[in-house]
């Protein structure tokens, strides 16, 4: 009977998730911040439509993953000696792991709005994939929270701590290191973690020193003219590789755009890219050749654009979230502004689109809910009691919101 009972509990923490009922990876099921999920809340406080409200020990930035009963993230303490993972049961909020997976005994520095554990996890059936840069990657069994694999040695100098998230896709796990002193990308097996695949970045960087040579962004995995391509930004270029092979399928230059942070999304046939800063441009890209694309696939740019939270796109509409404290609304064909509002607070996290609303959340403690179209519309504020470096998770009716100090399950309660 305690088999039976133990199968069960398994099945129960690995069955596939049904629509809006998995958020497995940092920005979402298709990497965009777009869930198909309804019947989220409008409204919360700390008195309101909280489920649940659970204390995460230590300092991380890295997103919330749900899958099953179970929600997944990382942390570590301040000063970098001890990396964790931790899961919560999704109904209760109760803590039913809490696993040191790293020490480490010089941690090199971090900035002050970085963490030592800003990347988000990745999450399947019975398996989830930590990663800590230069630190470590460690894939777990969700059900004993045992290890399945762990790797050490891909290593390179962040200079100001780790960024990028792994980003899963069929049986491969891909992880781009983008350090002050080596740049490349690797694909691993995912069920052994051996390396399948690793391309160092071929970018000339001239006499640049190694702060404009590192990068933080995630990769995006897409399908455009006919192929597979993994867009993943760097320092000065962005580059699309063939998931299968790591060769390099195209680049885009944009010049002495450095500490590259946000996502590239891919919508009605361009594929937008952020140069990171000392740029501080969005570039609208074709991403249907190859070689060299800068003079022949650019269909626009924009500066001024963020330099952390990633853009949100809804019916032919780009929405981004300024860290100063805006909203900007663009035309996505032409790059055309159709509104610039200013929002309650500055913007690390990036911009969900869920039940026909944009979910925004600052750095301080308040959220505004906007409607999407060509007018702007502000719905409602909600305030927590602490705010939020993390994007946060939408799973069945709920937010699953990571603030500086707590892991909150929001949903609308009855009444």
């Amino acid at each position: 009977m305690r088999f039976v009972v133990r199968l069960l509990s398994i099945a129960a923490l690995s069955a596939p998730a049904g629509a809006g009922e998995a958020w497995p990876q940092f920005r979402g099921p298709g990497g965009d911040g777009h869930s198909d999920a309804m019947g989220l809340p409008l409204r919360w406080s700390e008195t309101e439509n909280v489920v649940w409200k659970v204390a995460i020990q230590g300092r991380g930035w890295s997103s919330p993953v749900v899958w099953g009963r179970q929600v997944w993230l990382t942390t570590a303490t301040a000063d970098g000696k001890e990396m964790s993972a931790v899961a919560v049961d999704r109904g209760t909020g109760k803590v039913v792991h809490s696993l040191l997976l790293f020490r480490n005994a010089e941690p090199g520095p971090i900035n002050s709005v970085n963490s030592y554990a800003s990347p988000t996890p990745a999450i399947e059936a019975g398996r989830v994939y930590l990663h800590f840069g230069t630190y470590g990657t460690a894939c777990l069994d969700t059900a004993t929270g045992k290890p399945v694999w762990v790797r050490r040695d891909l290593n390179c100098d962040h200079g100001v701590g780790p960024g990028s998230s792994p980003v899963l896709s069929g049986d491969r796990l891909f992880l781009v290191f983008d350090g002050m002193d080596e740049q490349y990308v690797v694909a691993l097996d995912k069920l052994t973690g051996r390396t399948l695949w690793k391309t160092p970045r071929d970018v000339d960087f001239g006499s640049a020193g190694g702060d404009f040579r590192k990068a933080f962004a995630t990769p995006a995995l897409i399908r455009a003219g006919g192929r597979e391509q993994l867009v993943c930004p760097a320092a000065w270029a962005a580059m699309a590789y063939d998931p299968q092979s790591g060769r390099e399928i195209w680049r885009f230059r944009y010049g002495r755009g450095y500490s590259t942070a946000p996502k590239p999304v891919y919508a009605g046939g361009l594929v937008l890219i952020h140069s990171g800063f000392g740029i501080h441009e969005l570039h609208a890209v074709r991403p249907t050749g190859t070689g060299d694309l800068t003079e022949t696939h650019a269909a626009w740019s924009l500066r001024g654009a963020p330099a952390k939270p990633s853009p949100l796109v809804v019916d032919g509409l780009v929405y981004l979230a300024h860290d100063r404290g805006l909203l900007t609304c663009l035309d996505l064909k032409t790059g055309e502004r159709i509104y610039r509002e200013s929002l309650p607070g500055k913007y690390s996290a990036s911009p969900l689109l869920a039940d026909g609303r944009i979910y925004l959340f600052d750095e301080k403690s308040t959220a505004a809910v906007v409607r999407p179209g060509r007018e702007y519309k502000l719905l409602a504020t909600n305030a927590l009691s602490d705010g939020c470096m993390a994007t946060p998770a939408v799973a069945g009716r709920s937010l699953f919101v990571r603030t500086k100090t707590h892991l909150y399950r929001i949903e609308q309660r009855p009444g």
